[in-house]
């Protein structure tokens, strides 16, 4: 007979009368790179909010202490000097001093190498420095410029202690670096940094295969559209194969740079999903997900698991990976949690154990594209406007599709902040507060309003998205005398109007006119240059498109820092552009034009999905349960039925006469279609292909069909041509929120020349090869079965 209690148990169910459980906490902080004052203190929040929800194991993002995006400033020993120094105020400020194990991300230098460190502290005392093994230098990430890999199987050697952690409470002179298990009382806990959950060969394997029973990843992994899922997939097949709990923690913000890092706290054991945390908000800059994690739960699934057992008898003797013992002040092992059992009247009453342990997820939240293309750009705009102090943003809207998407991400701005004040986020208020000069920003005696009015003013609480909108964003119609339409204009007073901004209507023809002047005075025997609906050349042409949307960024700077004067307030707007992915991938835009600005917040967004963000914007929010089909997380849009009329327009620049039988659109102006170029854009950078693999792809793309294979050719040679011509002007490019992998950023991203020699020569002609064989093949083929019919 077997004991009560025990017997056959189903894969990954709770064992009756056991229970390991340990309490959790995965940190999402929205750090600031060397802002090293803030940083610390969003370390010490989280670890007080960690210590008052229970957890006993708090592990935050990637570089947390000194912020991921420091970048060649990981050159400098300062920003290590600094790292240590806020470790060794923390330790001073009493955060390390409970029997809670906290994990922190920051940099080391050993040995006169740079890594990325994972630092452990329990009771004021470093455990372990768990450099980074596996690097990410593809994508934005350029790690291996800065930091070295640790050697997986170069165990553990000793830290010297920098004189300010010796000195401080930690009172230590040397500690362990290097890859190690902690053994704890109840378990083994291993780490993770990052990349080392997607690299083939993940070091969770090795520690799920050495009995571990706890990994943690403390993460800097930013937001693209539809990488949550990848992520999740790889977590949750991880903790499938090997079994085991996972616990994911992700930075989230803007730090300083083009990408927003996307939270989504994970904590899964087994496959199933514990708990998920936020994934964009604009609502705090700390955020804690905890997990009560049944442990035994982890050994009943790897006891079903027969070929992993002996994948681990021969793994663990094969390749032994050091254990480094984690004792309390007192020299006992530190446990992570208690040990119940049903009928021990010694121990944590068993039900009550049972009661607090997580259970699986019944959703996991996974935003649609436009909800992400909705939140992920909005919060970085917040972010990037409250840290730079702005007064608002100005934006040019031209009634087009692009103006109004970055017209309509405002607006999803505001609608976050609205509804993180009315949940009573006093943070935010006194932010929003703070950039519109709600605030007393002036000494008393420096402060000529009444004291009526300064308290009036800084009590001030908006009552609507619009009423935030009017203060925070202003819109301004550029036009131009026969080339902008009374349908556009009126577009673009429209959407402004609905989304609550100031708008300013303005015609820039004098300006235009101004300049003609000067060239007239260099050139007096020339004559006035023509558009080519008027007779001229194709190089008067594109000087006369050129010259206005080059005014018009001009205008838009003059108006960004005189409009808050203008109307009696302080302060400068920050420009915003509205070039899309897809645009500056072909060229198809003026080099210091519109697209020139100060941040850019759909230039890593497709057109292909900017639509689709904008018919989604353009419906209203949904009750949860009406059935509607794509209703997401939000249930729905923004309700901006504005939308509608701008979507159903064809795209056009307007720097061409309209005449009656001539209007400009972008798509017979590029020669290709936005569907088209989405299709080059991911050929070239996702697959990696040149000219001649991108020919050969397509060919196998498009068929069957009727465009020929002389004339895919010709698409793709026309792409590559125009792609060379104007690949210089990515090196201007408006930093932009990094949204598509296929983004053609030249400063961080996509990393080539921009001087092409743009005939392209070898290439085009081993296309010309196999579109005339293929041809040849097929007309041969023809006049085979026309030979057999007859």
């Amino acid at each position: 007979m077997l004991p009560q209690g025990r017997g056959r148990i189903a894969r990954g169910r709770p064992m009756e009368g056991v229970s390991r459980v340990v309490s959790v906490a995965a940190a999402s902080l929205n750090q600031w790179s060397l802002d090293f004052t803030g940083n610390a203190s969003r370390i010490e929040q989280s670890i007080a909010e960690a210590r008052a929800v229970g957890a006993r194991y708090r592990v935050g993002g990637e570089l947390e202490v000194c912020g991921y995006g420091c970048e060649d400033h990981f050159f400098e020993p300062d920003t290590f000097t600094h790292s240590w120094e806020v470790l060794a105020a923390l330790c001073e400020r009493g955060c390390f001093s409970s029997d809670m194990l906290i994990d922190i991300g920051m940099p080391v230098m050993h040995r006169g190498a740079s890594y990325n460190a994972r630092v452990l502290i329990v009771q004021n005392k470093i455990q372990l420095i768990r450099p980074k093994m596996w690097l990410a230098d593809d994508g934005n990430y350029r790690e291996s410029r800065w930091f070295r890999a640790w050697p997986s199987d170069r165990g553990t050697e000793s830290f010297l202690l920098p004189a300010c952690v010796q000195s401080s409470a930690f009172e230590q002179d040397s500690v362990p670096i290097g890859n190690a298990i902690l053994q704890l009382k109840d378990c083994a806990l291993a780490i993770e940094t990052c990349e080392e959950l997607f690299v083939p060969q993940p070091p969770h394997v090795q520690y799920g295969l050495h009995g571990v029973d706890l990994i943690s990843n403390g993460s800097g992994s930013h937001h693209s559209l539809r990488k949550l899922s990848q992520r999740l997939d790889l977590i949750t097949s991880a903790t499938k194969r090997i079994g085991g709990a996972y616990i994911y923690a992700n930075l989230i913000g803007c730090d300083g740079g083009r990408l927003y890092y996307d939270g989504c706290n994970l904590v899964v054991i087994n496959g199933h999903v514990l708990a998920q945390g936020e994934q964009f908000s604009v609502e705090r800059e700390c955020f804690i997900t905890v997990a009560h994690i049944d442990l035994a739960e982890v050994e009943r699934y790897r006891s079903g698991v027969v070929s992993r057992g002996a994948q681990a008898a021969l793994l663990s003797a094969q390749q032994p990976i050091p254990r480094i013992n984690v004792c309390t002040a007192d020299g006992a092992l530190l446990a992570l949690g208690n040990i119940a059992r049903a009928g021990d009247t010694t121990s944590v009453s068993f039900l009550r154990q049972a009661e607090r342990v997580s259970r699986p997820l019944k959703k996991i939240r996974l935003y649609l594209p436009e909800e992400e293309i909705a939140l992920g750009p909005a919060c970085w705009l917040w972010d990037y406007l409250r840290r730079s102090n702005m007064r608002g943003f100005l934006l040019p809207l031209s009634g087009g599709a692009d103006s109004a998407a970055t017209a309509t991400l405002v607006a999803s701005m505001c609608s976050l902040v609205f509804a993180a004040i009315e949940k009573g986020h006093l943070g935010v208020l006194h932010d929003l507060r703070r950039l519109v000069r709600k605030t007393a920003t002036l000494p008393p005696n420096q402060d000529k309003r009444t004291i009526e009015e300064r308290q009036a003013m800084e009590e001030w609480v908006p009552r609507s998205p619009q009423e935030i909108a009017e203060e925070l964003f202003v819109t301004v119609y550029l036009g131009s005398e026969n080339m902008s339409s009374t349908e556009t204009r009126n577009r673009a007073r429209r959407l402004s109007q609905q989304i609550g901004a100031f708008h300013l209507d303005l015609n820039i023809w004098p300006g235009v006119e101004a300049l003609l002047q000067v060239f007239a005075s260099a050139f007096p025997a020339a004559g006035a240059p023509k558009f080519k609906v008027h007779g001229g050349s194709h190089e008067e042409n594109q000087a006369l498109q050129n010259i206005q949307a080059r005014i018009r960024m001009v205008v838009a700077y003059l108006l960004a820092q005189l409009t808050p004067w203008a109307r009696g307030q302080t302060g400068t707007l920050l420009v915003l552009g509205s070039a899309n992915v897809d645009e500056a991938l072909r060229g198809y835009l003026t080099k210091y034009d519109c697209s020139s600005a100060d941040i850019n917040p759909i230039g890593g967004i497709s057109k292909t999905d900017l639509k689709a963000f904008l018919r989604w914007a353009s419906t209203k929010r949904l009750e949860r349960d009406s059935g509607a089909l794509r209703t997401g997380v939000l249930g729905g849009g923004l309700g901006l039925t504005e939308l509608v009329q701008i979507l159903e327009a064809p795209p056009t620049a307007e720097l061409e006469p309209i005449t009656a039988t001539y209007t400009q659109t972008d798509e017979i102006d590029m020669g290709m279609t936005y569907e088209e170029l989405s299709m080059y854009g991911k050929l070239r950078k996702i697959m990696h292909s040149g000219p001649v693999s991108m020919y050969f792809q397509l060919l196998r793309d498009w068929a069957p069909s009727s465009i020929s294979p002389r004339m895919i050719a010709e698409k793709v040679k026309f792409f590559f041509r125009m792609y060379g011509i104007n690949r210089h002007k990515m090196t201007t490019l408006t930093p932009s929120y990094h949204a598509e992998s296929y983004s053609p950023d030249d400063n961080r991203f996509d990393l080539r020349q921009f001087l092409y020699n743009p005939g392209w020569t070898w290439q085009f002609a081993r296309i010309d090869l196999a579109a005339k064989a293929l041809e040849e093949e097929h007309d041969q083929s023809q006049a085979e079965r026309q030979k057999k019919s007859e």
